[in-house]
């Protein structure tokens, strides 16, 4: 368990020596203390033009809402705020980039940081991609086909019996052994893998709110617009008006699931 900041970083930079994994350290307000090499290299091929020799001092002490849209920014920050009140975000698969191309997905974990004393004072986590046959491993004997049959089924009705069956345990036993490991009940994890790649979708596609609705696997847009409102806090089209002209990215008339 990390005690202080400064033990935080002392053993984070272990995550220098590993390809493809963005690791960070954060404070109270969201500014980053430490990120690892592979964070450093994705924010200067994300920003091309950036001296490569002063990314650091680009990124260091910035929030994220300096460094990316502000839909996301708010979405990183109700993160930090449930780790910060002590939550984890576990194992949580999620669909990340444009929607043109290949789909791409990452695996992503989030943590209290803590001082000698016990006291939350800071965040840290850990991302990486997973490629289309790849899943997270060290997330207990099981699950890895639960998350492939959530990726891949997302825009559907998805029972805890499906589930289950795909882990090969009793509904009972898969339910109390997932809450455990992932800290959230499976349908709580799959709303909010679906609320998060509808997100996207809002910002960076045209698709009516009914499309985005059903391709996400929600009954219909009333279910869809609770859901989401209860999650982010605005509607669907309020989240979409009110992000949009920030995103500062193209739009295309895809539609949120694109095999």
């Amino acid at each position: 368990m990390m005690t202080s900041t400064q033990g935080a970083l002392h053993f984070a930079e272990l995550f220098d020596l590993l390809e493809g994994v963005l690791a960070w350290v954060k404070d109270r307000q969201g500014g980053y203390l430490w990120v690892n090499r592979a964070f450093l290299i994705k924010y200067a091929l994300d920003h091309p033009g950036t001296d490569g020799l002063i990314v650091s001092e680009q990124v260091l002490g910035k929030t994220d809402y300096d460094l990316s849209p502000a839909f996301m920014a708010d979405q990183f920050r109700l993160d930090d705020e449930q780790v910060l009140a002590g939550h984890r975000v576990i194992h949580r698969i999620e669909r990340v980039g444009e929607f043109e191309g290949m789909t791409a997905w990452n695996v992503t974990n989030k943590i209290p940081v803590l001082d000698a004393k016990g006291v939350i004072i800071g965040t840290a986590g850990i991302t990486r991609a997973l490629n289309q046959e790849e899943l997270p491993s060290g997330v207990g004997s099981g699950f890895e086909p639960v998350l492939a049959y959530m990726r891949d089924h997302y825009h559907r009705a998805i029972t805890n019996q499906q589930l289950a069956a795909a882990a090969k345990m009793s509904l009972r036993a898969f339910e109390r052994q997932f809450l455990a490991g992932f800290h959230l009940t499976p349908q709580k994890y799959l709303r909010k893998l679906r609320l998060r790649i509808a997100s996207r979708a809002l910002i960076y596609t045209n698709e009516l709110l009914s499309g985005i609705a059903l391709s996400c696997g929600f009954a219909d847009q009333s279910h869809f617009t609770r859901e989401f409102r209860r999650q982010f806090g605005r509607t669907p089209r309020e989240y979409r008006e009110h992000y949009k002209s920030s995103a500062g990215v193209p739009v295309t008339k895809l539609a949120a699931r694109k095999q």
